[in-house]
């Protein structure tokens, strides 16, 4: 799904589209509301994330925006402070849902996933994500091999998306744990390491698939699909 962030602090808008892009979004940044709704007229975007910190230039930043998107399209805005005040202003101005600083990786990509799910169910509630012989499905948390079910937990689950998402791509330590454990697992080198050994084994990320999990000496860890004829007839022939 096409995600618009706007974020006066142009870093702050650059870290969330990377959370949101790893979760398989596709995700622009904007410093001025003036220039999303510019780009919204010729490239509509299915939600809009809105930070209300410094937004000197407008009175309520929401309210400018929802005057000129449609009504269907959600806005989750990004609240400086528990203000009551100013979340219900923001919710009366048409914004849908609302997050407070510091943003935590699992929590924005859940209630973005939410608002997706409430605004465009059809196309979200059965999603399917294919990579060769492996099928995932978010919503349910379970993923396939050639129609096959495989045993994950969430925390693994979690682990194989985020690298299949990233195929090809080193992913280090600190990333993974931000991503999966939300920055706070208890003994993560262990942890890490051996919920990896779990995906790679449940999930035969070997040459044969297509696939292939390896480390990355001093960094993290990498997914790569390696071009296989055996698995290609392996899975026209099931």
């Amino acid at each position: 799904m096409k995600i618009a962030i706007v974020d006066f602090d142009l870093t702050q808008a650059k870290s969330m589209c990377e959370i949101l892009a790893n979760a398989g979004h596709e995700c622009t940044p904007f410093q001025e509301s003036a220039e999303l709704l510019r780009r919204f007229q010729r490239e509509p975007y299915d939600v809009l994330v809105v930070n209300l910190q410094h937004a000197e230039e407008e009175i309520n930043p929401v309210q400018a925006i929802r005057a000129q998107v449609p009504a269907t399209v959600p806005i989750l805005c990004i609240a400086r402070s528990t203000n009551e005040e100013e979340i219900v202003a923001s919710l009366n101005a048409g914004a849908n849902d609302y997050l407070f600083r510091p943003i935590r990786r699992r929590e924005l990509v859940t209630r973005i996933l939410v608002l997706l799910r409430q605004a465009y169910p059809y196309q979200v509630s059965d999603e399917q994500l294919h990579f060769g012989p492996y099928v995932f499905e978010p919503r349910r948390g379970r993923i396939s091999i050639m129609g096959k079910l495989v045993d994950v937990t969430k925390k693994e689950f979690d682990l194989a998306l985020l690298f299949f998402r990233n195929v090809g791509r080193p992913l280090s330590r600190t990333l993974i744990v931000e991503t999966v454990w939300a920055g706070n697992p208890p003994e993560i080198s262990r942890t890490m390491d051996t919920h990896v050994s779990r995906v790679r084994n449940k999930l035969s990320l070997i040459p044969e698939h297509g696939f292939r999990l390896s480390p990355v000496y001093g960094f993290g860890y990498r997914l790569d699909q390696i071009n296989s004829n055996k698995g290609d007839r392996q899975s026209s022939e099931d």
